[in-house]
């Protein structure tokens, strides 16, 4: 089969892999029908994320249909139109149960092999999913295809960000970066009643798409977020703030926009080793600082009968949607933000 795989530092390949086989009798293989360029694939394409082994296939985004099943799989069958989180998930153990999927005892990250140990990823014509039963979930008649890969990551991530900034109707709210997830936040926000939220970028196209959602966009290039959010609320500043760049920039940013007694709330993914602000900092503001992974196989099926009522635009994020033999343009274009790119789809 043919896949875009790492290479090394800003390098992908288009190739051909050895196809996935069965290797446990919970396992499924999926042939992949669109996959996902997510923000966090461009850690590990960038090197800020170290040891993926060269040759793997990216990507943790697909959507597609089963082809073959392993003795164990009961819930699923051959034909299966299914959609995954970009984790496995055993549905058992004590986080499962817990509802943090994320972090399942036998969970594995799609699209991270390291010393030959892991999962390759959904940027691929097939992919095995292990713990097939609890990970998947069947995509329903009437859904787009679109609709089902973002609440595999992307609408998931988002909404969690609102649920873990405790958004209130009567708050008031930053978002910083209006990337996918961050454009998802604040449907997220909205859709637990928020009817002030500051969105925080510099793109125009992702600013313009962040006001579509009925948020206040502030490019940063030109105006003083922190002025902004103390003069929209008699000098406090925001009753909570949604990091979703995953830089120190953006961390130290969240923690001066925030108000005393607030809530940070980060989706980003860090890979710097130190904390862009001090202990200091918090304890000046009563900060209560909530970091980590969207619990997403959790999130999909909570967030199923929302989009199934189409009551958000969710795939106006998409903006490019190439076949995958030109994923690599697919990394250069969503890297650079090229023509406006808000999110970029591949179909297999």
């Amino acid at each position: 089969m043919h896949a875009l795989t790492f290479r090394g530092k800003q390098t992908i390949h288009y190739e051909s892999v050895p196809d996935p086989i069965i290797q446990q009798p919970t396992d499924v293989i999926v042939k992949v029908h669109l996959c996902g360029i997510c923000g966090s694939d461009l850690h590990p394409y960038h090197e800020r994320e170290h040891g993926l082994d060269h040759g793997t296939a990216m990507g943790h985004e697909f959507i597609g249909e089963v082809v073959e099943v392993g003795r164990d799989i009961h819930m699923l069958k051959k034909g299966n139109r299914v959609f995954s989180p970009f984790t496995t998930n055993c549905g058992r153990c004590f986080y499962c149960n817990k509802g943090l999927t994320c972090r399942c005892a036998a969970g594995q990250l799609f699209g991270w092999v390291a010393n030959g140990v892991g999962l390759p990823g959904g940027q691929a014509e097939f992919v095995r999913v292990p713990l097939a039963d609890s990970t998947l979930l069947s995509i329903p008649d009437g859904m787009l295809p679109e609709e089902a890969l973002l609440l595999g990551d992307v609408c998931s991530t988002g909404f969690f960000c609102a649920d873990q900034a405790e958004v209130e109707p009567d708050g008031v709210y930053a978002v910083i970066g209006c990337g996918p997830v961050g454009l998802m936040a604040i449907l997220g926000a909205r859709e637990r009643g928020a009817e002030k939220i500051y969105a925080i970028d510099a793109v125009p196209e992702r600013l313009q798409l962040a006001q579509k959602f009925d948020a206040i966009s502030i490019d940063y290039r030109k105006d003083d977020a922190l002025q902004v959010l103390l003069s929209a609320t008699a000098g406090r500043g925001a009753d909570a703030v949604m990091e979703v760049v995953g830089s120190p920039p953006a961390a130290k940013l969240a923690v001066q926009l925030v108000r005393p007694g607030g809530i940070v709330a980060t989706v980003g993914v860090h890979t710097e080793q130190e904390m862009a602000f001090s202990p200091v900092e918090a304890y000046d503001k009563n900060l209560t600082y909530k970091i980590g992974r969207c619990p997403a196989r959790a999130y999909m099926g909570r967030l199923l009968p929302l989009v199934q009522q189409s009551k958000y635009s969710l795939t106006d994020i998409i903006t490019h949607r190439l076949p995958l033999n030109r994923g690599v343009e697919g990394y250069q274009i969503f890297d650079q933000k090229k023509d406006g790119c808000i999110k970029v789809v591949l179909m297999v």
